[in-house]
């Protein structure tokens, strides 16, 4: 089986996607988290790192898996109880982590947003959702019905859509941010969009999202993050000739 150092598949991927020039919350820890004894055979991609979808890479004879939600959002020390038997499944199956956050909802062509977008079929994008001097997001002028984009959203995702029907019934502005960007319909208002597509958000968003007269759309913060880590995989597999699989963990969030 053709294998690659992990070593030059990281440089690669920190390159790419610009690692060190986005800023990210601190738990985040974008780039390796952990390594393994130093090649990669396999690739599987993710959403989420967590003993369950690395027994899932394990099984599926990965030795490296790809994540958007890395494993240090909150302290993992001291090492004993679950966070030792996390490590200790990593290190014994040769499992090595590879975490992009933010830079990965941002890459213009394998982010979550843009392939969002490309499957929703949006065209002549434009930066959208600035954060730090990185726009995270994307947004386009086009002319679609609220309940023509919803069911285009739920063919994209593969499951529900909640919709708040806050503004007009045809969308002409739209902007996409994945995840869980709920809580930012005021920003997304101000930067000029009628229709605001995300993951999940807080409860009071509705009434917000009335009062500003803006259409929100919630498919599910697991759901429309599933797009860069199976962008970003098969981009890997085919540069560095290795196979990659997608581990199917869903939230239901």
């Amino acid at each position: 089986m053709a294998s690659v150092p992990l070593a030059r598949l990281v440089k690669h991927c920190d390159s790419v996607l610009r690692i060190h020039a986005i800023t990210d919350y601190p738990g985040a820890v974008n780039g390796l988290q952990v390594e393994n004894r130093g090649t990669v055979s396999k690739i599987a991609a993710t959403v989420d790192a967590s003993p369950a979808t690395a027994r899932k890479a394990i099984a599926a004879g990965a030795d490296l898996l790809v994540v958007h939600h890395g494993l240090f959002w909150s302290p993992r020390q001291p090492w004993t109880g679950t966070h030792y038997a996390l490590m200790r499944l990593l290190i014994e199956n040769n499992l090595a982590i590879y975490s992009a956050h933010l830079p990965l909802d941002a890459h213009p062509r394998l982010g979550n947003n843009a392939r969002l977008c490309a499957a929703l079929g949006f065209r002549a994008l434009q930066p959208f959702f600035v954060r730090e001097g990185t726009p995270l997001g994307w947004r386009t002028a086009t002319r679609i019905r609220r309940d023509e984009l919803a069911l285009r959203l739920a063919g994209a995702v593969g499951g529900r859509v909640e919709v708040i029907p806050g503004g007009p019934g045809e969308c002409r502005r739209i902007g996409v941010v994945t995840g869980g960007a709920g809580s930012e319909v005021k920003r997304a208002f101000a930067e000029g969009v009628d229709t605001f597509i995300t993951g999940e958000g807080p409860h009071w968003s509705f009434a917000l999202a009335e009062e500003l007269g803006v259409n929100v759309l919630y498919a599910g913060h697991y759901a429309t993050e599933t797009f860069g880590v199976k962008a970003l995989a098969a981009a890997l597999a085919r540069k560095f000739h290795v196979p990659w699989t997608f581990v199917d963990h869903p939230t239901g969030l």
